[in-house]
């Protein structure tokens, strides 16, 4: 049969996807929604625990390493012993530490952007070797860059800075695609840090003003990380995910 390029459009059958954070989360809901669609998936975390709590909620057949994402020999290595893959998904990102300018800790502010924005432009170095013809990268954003709120200044620069880097990515590595999901509130294990009574009364005040009347859930976040995977003509866009909160 001649390939004439469609030959598995839009399917993750038998495609082999790699998630670095995605052992919780968006990157979690991602990896359960992909092995669905019969993907063969690989999860990345910093710590053994979370890949094994992950591993025993997915199909047999998945796999999982330990890396440290901040780590640029420890990425390199991670890559070389995963071997080739179809997709990457960059979820990885640490607990929200917000603060207001005047109380910023600034070696604290570089750590977000260690794991957040150079983790990301590391794996896109020296994953894209391995990335399979008609293969794609995904970054992870947030909607803060697009409307901030106070005490937000670090993850609105680092949101920014994402956007660039995927449009970026999307033109050095053609024809691989790369793209980013930009997400809105969603309830993951990111906003733990903040008491569950305070956490759940933020969740629907702010769920109320969005137009869907609710904030998102990791599944719905996976949604549309499978569909840039599966999007075969889609490249440099940030697909923005948020009921309606850049709207309101």
């Amino acid at each position: 049969m001649k390939d004439n390029g469609t030959q598995g459009h839009g399917s993750l059958q038998g495609k082999r996807v790699l998630l670095l954070g995605g052992t919780s989360g968006f990157g979690k809901a991602t990896a359960l929604a992909a092995a669905m669609e019969g993907a063969e998936v690989i999860v990345v975390s910093s710590r053994q625990q979370r890949v094994d709590e992950a591993l025993a909620d997915l199909p047999a057949g998945s796999k999982g390493y330990t890396a440290d994402l901040t780590d640029e020999r420890q990425i390199e290595r991670l890559f070389a012993q995963a071997g080739e893959f179809d997709h990457l998904v960059f979820t990885a990102g640490e607990t929200l530490q917000l603060n207001e300018l005047t109380s910023l800790n600034m070696e604290d502010a570089r750590q977000f952007f260690n794991l957040r924005y150079w983790g990301a432009l590391m794996a896109a170095k020296y994953g894209s070797a391995f990335i399979r013809k008609g293969g794609s990268i995904t970054l992870t954003n947030g909607t803060i860059g697009l409307r901030p709120w106070k005490g937000w200044v670090v993850a609105a620069s680092i949101t920014c800075a994402i956007e660039g880097l995927m449009r970026a990515l999307a033109v050095e590595l053609a024809p691989i695609r790369v793209n980013a999901v930009c997400a809105g509130m969603t309830r993951t294990e990111l906003w733990s840090n903040i008491p569950e009574t305070d956490r759940e009364a933020m969740f629907s005040e702010n769920g109320n003003k969005l137009l869907t009347g609710h904030i998102g859930e990791a599944a719905d976040i996976a949604e549309a990380f499978l569909y840039l995977m599966k999007g075969n003509f889609t490249t440099g866009q940030m697909l923005v995910v948020d009921g309606g909160g850049v709207l309101v």
